[in-house]
């Protein structure tokens, strides 16, 4: 919880503030139970109703002023809690945001949720009831007991007795509860997970027709969540019936004595009042004190996982920077001097294991990549294909080896200039909710109609935009008012609306006919500068005109070159090439000297 303190600077008045009212507000309270015993021995004893109804305003005033305060606390503690809680919160989701994808992908979707949601909301409470009654609680209990002391000193050490006795309680079971409320936070995280994985993927679900089986399984996920919850709070159940006891058996201790005191003539009869209404006031600050507590348990617990996220730093960018023979990269992350100049873009000796992973995703893969050209990469299915591609705007960290663009390794350039010079589009297009202009802007926030349009017109989404009433036309949440090939040439615009030095498509047109694919990478082509562009797919047309192929088969780089080359050299893009064009393979079959047998390529 220290470590999330900071948020709370901006509010120091409120979180002063609010105590002290609380304080105030506990300093009248404690001189209720004198003014009630001066009624009874006073006003009641001597039969004085001027006496009596001063004291009567004297109780009105107090519940006045206590009331004010009150309510003024809680203004301040309310600001406080839902300021600090406002920082966490955006703090938390811009840490998130520079996470790279390793740590997400460690960490989990559903677990950044529930800690942005349940866990700071929790930590929220606990700030509240915290600046109310931490203060106020303590000063109760312990300023009745002084009170107490006051007026009979063998009564007050009834409380002397009681409240160490109640201290034991009500610690003991904080200590035994914080670990279990973690854990009851661990499930709801699990929970959180089962939902989202069935909301989207609930056409998945009807398709096979497994709903009676998913209800199942949310329902162990649920009840594991239940018992866990039930367990933990019937431990913090126990806390206050065990107080009650407590206290109810110190107020009987108090009548006994104070009834004894009065016989002999050492106490009056508004002086037993006021000390036994001085232990009923412990009594209610101490059931306070433990709903506070088991809020505290909570809060802390949560508190601890929502800095756990925190904790989570990407490795350094100078990590693990290999070395070239007798030579090493600079501080910049540039060549040597003295080595001959560096292709645009190269790949030396990559290798890629995702965290947690038994083996290698990429083995040690070399190339280069001259600007404006275009490479295609190809291969089967986890064949390495979209991870190859993701290493080059530095999703992922390479485990070995590096990747350079214009001589510098990406690890030492800063993160905004290199997305600067990539556009991605991922196997998943996603569109936000909003208009098709706002969704363009991510490409480029100043760009201008016309920009977009032309973006547009090369992704050949011009009849999808027209369909939508114009760049104004609205996009529902993750595009579903679109069809799959309409989102994919919708995200290929935003790409492209940024102009990038490098555009990856990771297999970004699957849901697009032949016909527009030919047309898009037609119009590809014909992009102006030198747009170095990736195209990863599982169509040998999309990429048989690139000037590169790359072929991949398990992680490792199985071939590279033309289309004419691989096609005679290597047997992996031959078995890709004709299993989607048979009657090629038959043509090739009547001609074998045209080309090398399979078996003869080389991987």
């Amino acid at each position: 919880m220290k470590r999330l303190m900071k948020f709370l600077k901006d509010y120091k008045k409120e979180s002063v503030l609010a105590p002290l009212f609380k304080l105030l507000e506990a300093f009248f309270e404690l001189l209720v139970p004198l003014v009630m015993a001066n009624i009874i021995d006073k006003g009641i004893g001597q039969a004085d109703m001027g006496y009596i109804g001063k004291m009567g305003i004297c109780l009105i005033t107090l519940a006045v002023v206590g009331l004010v305060s009150s309510i003024t606390a809680q203004f301040f503690a309310a600001k406080a809690a839902v300021g600090f809680s406002t920082k966490l919160r955006q703090a938390l989701f811009d840490h998130i945001q520079g996470l790279d994808f390793t740590n997400i992908d460690r960490v989990g979707t559903s677990t950044m949720i529930t800690r942005m949601t349940s866990d700071i909301n929790q930590v929220q409470s606990g700030v509240n009831m915290v600046l109310r009654l931490f203060l106020r609680s303590p000063i109760i209990v312990f300023g009745a007991m002084i009170m107490a002391f006051t007026i009979d000193g063998k009564s007050a050490l009834v409380f002397v007795a009681a409240i160490p006795l109640l201290a034991v309680v009500v610690f003991g079971i904080m200590m035994w509860t914080m670990p279990l409320y973690k854990k009851v936070q661990s499930g709801l995280d699990k929970v959180l997970g089962v939902t989202r994985e069935n909301l989207t993927g609930v056409r998945v679900i009807r398709a096979f027709h497994q709903e009676k089986e998913e209800e199942e399984r949310f329902m162990g996920f649920t009840k594991a969540l239940a018992d866990s919850q039930i367990f933990v709070g019937k431990i913090s159940a126990v806390m206050n019936p065990v107080t009650f006891c407590v206290v109810n058996g110190a107020i009987i201790i108090l009548i006994y004595i104070g009834a004894v005191q009065v016989n002999i003539g050492n106490l009056s009869q508004g002086e037993v009042v006021a000390i036994i209404n001085y232990m009923s006031q412990i009594l209610v600050e101490l059931v306070k004190l433990a709903n506070l507590i088991i809020t505290i348990t909570k809060a802390l617990a949560c508190a601890d996982r929502v800095a756990g996220v925190f904790e989570i730093q990407n490795g350094s960018p100078a990590e693990a920077l290999p070395s070239y023979g007798a030579e090493a990269v600079s501080k910049k992350g540039e060549m040597p001097e003295g080595r001959v100049s560096a292709p645009f873009l190269q790949f030396d000796n990559v290798s890629l294991t995702y965290a947690g992973a038994g083996a290698e995703t990429l083995h040690e893969i070399s190339f280069a990549v001259e600007k404006g050209e275009t490479v295609g990469v190809i291969g089967g299915t986890g064949s390495g294909k979209s991870s190859l591609v993701n290493l080059i705007p530095g999703f992922y960290p390479v485990t070995k080896g590096a990747v350079r663009l214009e001589g510098r390794d990406i690890r030492q350039m800063p993160e905004g200039e290199l997305r600067g010079r990539v556009g991605v589009v991922p196997q998943k297009a996603v569109l936000f909710k909003g208009t098709i202009r706002s969704n363009l802007q991510w490409g480029k926030p100043d760009a201008s109609d016309e920009e977009m349009l032309g973006a547009i017109e090369t992704a050949q989404a011009k009849e999808v935009v027209e369909g939508k009433g114009g760049l104004d036309g609205e996009i529902a949440q993750s595009g579903r008012n679109l069809s799959g090939g309409q989102r994919q040439r919708l995200t290929i615009a935003r790409a492209l609306v940024r102009r990038p030095e490098i555009l990856i498509l990771d297999d970004s047109a699957s849901a697009l006919d032949y016909a527009t694919d030919a047309k898009l990478r037609d119009a590809l082509r014909r992009l102006e500068g030198d747009t170095t562009t990736f195209i990863v797919s599982q169509r040998a047309s999309s990429i048989r005109h690139a000037d590169k192929i790359i072929v991949l088969d398990d992680g490792e780089m199985a071939g590279i070159g033309t289309h004419e080359q691989l096609l005679a050299e290597c047997g992996v893009y031959q078995e890709i090439y004709y299993s989607q064009y048979p009657e090629e393979r038959l043509k090739a079959a009547g001609n074998p000297g045209a080309q090398k047998r399979p078996q003869e390529g080389g991987r």
